[in-house]
């Protein structure tokens, strides 16, 4: 039997190849909402980033997420998303290494 493909998905902020397990994905929903998606599932348009603070701020001053979700994201969206990338960012490292083990 043949391993299962596994999905990668490139940081929109280091341009990294990486698993999708291993990004968080930021979503632009069908209603022009703008907010972090940790289950993956949440329809609309995504675009992936690695789960450290400074990959978020690098996409934040290059405007990355303005061209992958297609729409510009305004300086208060981006705040909050900031705000709740950092309670995340220990959550999410510790669900990565108790899924690499």
């Amino acid at each position: 039997m043949r391993p299962r493909k596994v999905p990668l998905r490139k940081c929109v902020a280091c341009q990294e190849m990486m698993s999708k397990k291993e990004l968080i994905r930021v979503v632009r929903t069908p209603n022009d909402e703008v907010l972090i998606d940790l289950s993956g599932k949440k329809s609309g348009r995504g675009a992936y980033l690695c789960g450290k603070v400074t990959c978020f701020k690098l996409a934040k001053k290059s405007k990355a997420l303005d061209r992958a979700l297609k729409q510009p994201v305004g300086e208060e969206i981006y705040d909050q998303l900031e705000q709740d990338f950092i309670k995340l960012e220990d959550e999410f490292i510790a669900n990565k290494e108790l899924t690499i083990e």
